[in-house]
């Protein structure tokens, strides 16, 4: 094979001595490919965010009063009504002679007029308590005291402000809607939970779970964490503050494999998903899956009085991929023993309304004040998750 020559240098090349332009344009590569491998082969920081309520938090309770009515203005006194001038008589008018119409041709008949409805047709009514669907507005108390308790829901109200009302919580009560009503958040506090269940043909086996509850007063930090051999294989985190409506959101976010998270855009009334998954019309007093249980328990501490066996409680309740309105039966107060001890509970339960809905039931404990001390999943599949209270901890920093 015959060797190529190199081509002589041009007269204007580098006197000997001297590196080519070459051997610097290698020199230059090479330490940028040491940049590139140095910057890629470095170690990123993962992780939670710590919670900005780590290091502060209280243990008071806030009660969420409804508006004072405001006491109506007295009227104004009426002005003297001026004496009226009676008009100036009118002029007599030369009466005219009616004109006589033009027969139409026979060939055009001449159309008549259709008579007019008087009456007003009667306005579609929407399923109001479908997925998305907006508020109703507020019905009269004594409507709802004269509903049959079994009746299905008129509306679905949330429980936050609506059609014109100023504070408060709204609710269904005997399958019609109440006005608002006082709340009661309770203070910081981290609850310890057994866990049992079924995963297809296997028992869930040393799995338990906490509840993690913060709050400053203005704003909050909750997170449910499900551990295996203190690894955390499922978490759900709400972050917000505490307004008007209590538990107002603004992120949630829910971890298995990876994370999903939705965001509450109240300035622009819309429930966004990191998932990009259609945007949603963010309704008053709208929960995530976490914040709907203090939210509740909120609502009965507030008022027991006001729910009685039978009641109704209707939310949109958004998860990490959508939202719906979750409608809540209550019923009675009833005994339950769980690993923490006997207590007198309310049952909430959310039914399903569709083929692939969970059924949620929580037992909030009055002595507790309406904290959750049993919550149960089931799945369509019958898969089930039963956390039952372990015991009460006293607040600390989210894990």
């Amino acid at each position: 094979m015959p060797t190529l020559a190199a081509p002589p240098l041009p007269s204007s090349a580098a006197p000997p001595g001297r590196p080519s332009w070459r051997a610097l344009a290698g020199l230059t590569l090479a330490v940028a490919l040491a940049h590139v491998l140095l910057l890629g082969l470095a170690p990123t920081a993962i992780g939670p965010d710590p919670s900005p309520l780590a290091n502060k938090f209280i243990t008071r309770t806030i009660v969420i009063a409804p508006p004072a009515a405001e006491k109506p203005a007295a009227p104004a006194a009426a002005a003297p009504a001026a004496e009226a001038k009676p008009p100036p008589p009118a002029k007599p008018r030369r009466p005219r002679e009616p004109s006589r119409p033009k027969p139409a041709p026979a060939s055009e008949p001449v159309p008549v007029p259709e008579p007019r409805v008087s009456e007003r047709s009667p306005p579609e009514i929407p399923d109001l308590t479908a997925q998305n669907a907006p508020d109703s507005g507020a019905a009269a108390p004594e409507q709802a005291a004269s509903a049959p308790a079994g009746a299905a829901p008129g509306g679905a109200a949330s429980a936050g402000i609506g059609n014109g009302e100023s504070a408060g919580a709204t609710s269904v009560t005997a399958g019609n809607v109440v006005g608002p009503e006082a709340l009661r958040i309770p203070g910081s506090v981290k609850l310890a939970f057994a866990v049992t269940g079924q995963q297809g043909a296997s028992p869930m086996q040393g799995v338990f779970g906490d509840l993690a509850w913060l709050q400053d007063g203005s704003s909050y930090d909750a997170r449910l964490s499900l551990k295996f051999l203190f690894k955390t294989i499922r978490s759900q985190h709400s972050t917000g503050r505490i307004g008007p409506t209590g538990i107002e959101p603004a992120r949630f976010s829910e971890s298995r494999k990876g994370e999903l998270a939705s965001h509450f855009l109240r300035d622009q009334g819309q429930v966004m998903f990191s998932n990009n998954a259609p945007s949603v019309p963010l309704l008053p007093g709208a929960q995530d899956r976490l914040s709907v249980v203090m939210q509740l328990g909120g609502m009965l501490a507030g008022d027991p009085g006001r729910y009685p066996a039978g009641s109704r409680i209707s939310i949109q309740t958004v998860g990490p991929r959508d939202a719906g309105v979750w409608v809540f039966n209550i019923e009675g107060e009833e005994q339950m023993t769980v690993p923490a001890g006997d207590y007198a509970v309310r049952k909430l339960t959310r039914t399903p309304r569709r083929e692939f809905d969970d059924k949620i039931e929580i037992w909030l404990a009055p002595a507790l004040g309406y904290l959750p001390v049993r919550m149960k999943q089931t799945q369509p599949n019958g898969d089930f998750a039963d956390m039952q209270l372990r015991e009460t901890l006293p607040a600390g920093p989210a894990s």
